[in-house]
């Protein structure tokens, strides 16, 4: 299994990126074809009351990396990459195998 990790900063209008984010943006990731499983992860506050280093970290896992990239190349996976510029924030991008 391949999985793309994907890491978003705190943004500078919290509720407006989560209002996209959940209602725009992870639909549009449901299109993707041969998307297996989809998660996203919401960060607290580290132990010693620090904030987090990211707001939110989504993970896209495929059957493989031919497969990732042929859905990331879709009409559906253009479109899911076309709407990160509406999250107003710069993300990190990840991929690695997961056992």
């Amino acid at each position: 299994m391949v999985t793309l990790t994907v890491l978003y900063p705190t943004p500078g209008d919290v509720d407006a990126f989560n209002a996209h984010y959940f209602d725009t943006h992870i639909p549009l990731a449901g299109k993707v074809p041969g998307l297996d499983a989809a998660r996203v992860t919401r960060f607290h506050p580290g132990p010693d009351g620090s904030a987090p280093q990211y707001h939110l970290m989504a993970q896209l896992e495929f059957a493989d990396a031919e497969t990732m990239g042929s859905a990331l190349a879709s009409e559906e996976g253009q479109a899911l990459s076309a709407d990160v510029a509406n999250l107003q924030v710069t993300p990190v991008m990840l991929t690695g195998d997961t056992q």
